[in-house]
């Protein structure tokens, strides 16, 4: 098995203690949980660039020169 990356991670309590009880609700620790959402982040963000969408314009917040 490949060497995990690790990083420090500072994230708001309130959410914290959001990610905490979803973890708990589906047996994995607050790691497991950040992980599986990260990946199916990016899972969800390659299938929508496989099918051409996700391109459509700037990223929220950014605007066209």
């Amino acid at each position: 098995m490949a060497a995990r990356k690790q990083f420090l991670l500072r994230i708001d309590p309130r959410l914290w203690a959001e990610l905490e009880a979803w973890a708990a609700d589906e047996l994995r620790s607050v790691n497991g949980q950040i992980e599986y959402l990260l990946r199916e982040a990016v899972r969800r963000r390659k299938g929508s660039h496989e099918k051409g969408h996700g391109n459509e314009g700037p990223p929220a917040g950014k605007s066209r020169p």
